[in-house]
């Protein structure tokens, strides 16, 4: 279990970094991190990190895709999470 939530941790952070890179790059013109690398990131664990990149930086916040497909994305995680641990009690 400890495993999995260093995981969690580290995959977050990656994920709030990514939208502070791409940010960067947005701002300054240059390459671009892929969308679908920032969707790749919040669907292997990293929801909260990239949710929360993406309103402290002020980044994809007007595009639909993100502003609702990060929580979605979250919440499917959460429920996920709930079932496999409820699951694995029993």
């Amino acid at each position: 279990m400890i495993y999995f939530i260093i995981y969690l941790i580290i995959i977050n952070i990656i994920a709030f970094l990514a939208m502070f890179i791409d940010k960067r790059k947005a701002k300054y013109g240059k390459w671009r991190i892929k969308e679908h690398t920032l969707f790749i990131l919040a669907l292997i664990g990293g929801s909260v990190g990239a949710i929360i990149g993406m309103y402290t930086f002020r980044h994809k916040t007007k595009k639909a895709r993100f502003f609702i497909g990060f929580p979605v994305i979250l919440i499917v995680e959460v429920l996920l999470g709930f079932m496999i641990y409820n699951d694995f009690i029993k």
